[in-house]
This record gives structure tokens, sequence and C-alpha cells, in this order.
């Protein structure tokens, strides 16, 4: 399979996302791209058996363009487009893990950031939301015009244990 495909054409149902990659030395960007397309879809580092049960095309990342960072040396933005059946309906969770999992220590990559993410109304209608609406929901927290997001704290996210 071939991850990095410059003449797809994305789709209004295509979740699409930006990564900022660094390359490791020697590595063009074309396969950085493509690795982070591929790591975060429905590429593995063995040969599974179950590979031949189903069309893998169907499920891919695809990185579909790549360009420079404007004045920084060997960044650059990845575009990778994925289809919406590589994920499970309403699962927010099953989305960040797949796009944002395990791709973050990849060894063809000196540094990796998550820029940008597009989710079209096909998989966010698959939703259900708040169950008083999201205004009630800004209301309680007092937070408006930004993403309400939740993680869990960790002591690897910059807390000592203690904390």
């Amino acid at each position: 399979l071939t991850y990095y495909t410059p003449e797809y054409e994305t789709k209004d149902t295509d979740i699409l996302a930006a990564f900022r990659v660094t390359p490791q030395p020697g590595v063009p960007p074309e396969e950085a791209g493509a690795a982070v397309a591929a790591e975060s879809s429905t590429g593995t580092w063995t040969t599974v058996w179950t590979d031949g049960l189903t069309s893998l095309d169907r499920y891919k990342g695809r990185c579909y363009h790549i360009e420079p960072v404007p004045g920084e040396e060997n960044q650059y933005i990845a575009y990778v487009a994925y289809p919406l059946d590589l994920f499970e309906e309403g699962s927010v969770t099953n989305m960040f893990t797949s796009i944002v999992g395990n791709v973050f220590g990849f060894k063809a990559l000196a540094a990796l950031r998550l820029e940008d993410l597009r989710i079209p109304p096909a998989y966010t209608k698959t939703f259900q939301g708040p169950p008083h609406g999201i205004q009630v929901e800004r209301d309680k927290l007092n937070k408006y015009g930004r993403p309400l997001l939740g993680c869990t704290i960790k002591p690897k996210l910059g807390l000592s244990a203690k904390n």
C-alpha cells in the first residue's frame, strides 16, 4: 500500500488533518508524510494475516499534500485524509486514538505536531452530544469561543505525581 497519494482528491466526508512534521535526517518529506498516514490508520510493522480479508484501500489514511513551513528548516505540513469507515461512529475517543495515538513516537520523525483537524458534518452527526445542548454546557462552565476538550491529567503531561 502506498500512503503518499498526491493525486488523491479529498471528499466532503473525509476527516482532514494537518501535521507539522520534522523528518529524521535522510528521510524525504513524502516518506515522513506517508509514515504519518500509515501509522495513524492501517499501517503496521509486520504482515498481518487478516490483511487479505478486506480492502485496506477503503480504510487507509492518505497523505495527499506536503508543503514546507515558511522560514523553518526541515519542517513540513503534511495533509492527511482519513475515510470515515476507519472510525467508530460517535466515538471521539476512537477518532483521537487513531489519529494522534501512537504516531508521535514514530522513528522516521524527529518531531510531529497536529496543527489542524477538520471533522466533517457526516461524522459529527453521529455524536449524541450533551443532553441539554452545548449552550447549557458552556453556560455551566462559563467557557465560550473555544473548543471544550477533556483529558486525564497524568504526570507525563508535565505535572509531578504529587501534583
